[in-house]
């Protein structure tokens, strides 16, 4: 008995999209606990973690979008979808994730780790204290990562059930 394996370009295409939204957030679902565990083992390796993060949003996060951005836009043409709610939502919350990212995430972690660099200097070699500025930028990124996270998993479920 022979079996075939085929698939459509819309069957490829879709996997590429899922796969693309798998790449480029889901570590993201991941940088709290990595920071909580950083502040508490080393807050020196604090500077170090904010320039992963801002390395991940510009390598992983705005390459990914731009790919589920092409591959939702041949998903819509395709399926004759333009239109729908889930279809508007999705090009939206692209727009959306990557002006968060591009405007606030990077600019912030690139704040931060400066900011950590001074406060542990500051330090000289003893209790590190963070600064008011840390602290309110740290949050800030904390605020608006929670939201783009709130703001993928709402998406992920609207691309599910197409209401």
């Amino acid at each position: 008995m022979s079996s075939t394996l085929a698939a459509s370009a819309y069957e490829i295409v879709l996997a590429l999209h899922v796969m693309a939204v798998v790449v480029a957030f889901g570590v993201t679902f991941a940088l709290p606990i990595m920071y909580a565990v950083a502040a508490r083992v080393d807050p020196r390796t604090l500077p170090l973690m904010h320039r992963v993060e801002y390395t991940i949003e510009r390598f992983l996060i705005n390459p990914g979008l731009i790919v589920v951005l092409a591959a939702g836009i041949f998903l819509a043409s395709d399926g004759h979808l333009w239109g729908q709610f889930f279809v508007d939502w999705g090009v939206a919350a692209v727009v959306v994730i990557g002006a968060l990212v591009g405007a606030v995430l990077i600019p912030t972690a690139k704040r931060a780790e400066t900011a950590a660099e001074r406060d542990i200097a500051a330090s000289s070699g003893g209790t590190i204290e963070m600064s008011a500025e840390y602290r309110g930028l740290t949050r800030r990124a904390e605020v608006v990562g929670t939201l783009l996270s709130l703001l993928v998993l709402v998406t992920i479920l609207f691309m599910v059930i197409k209401p």
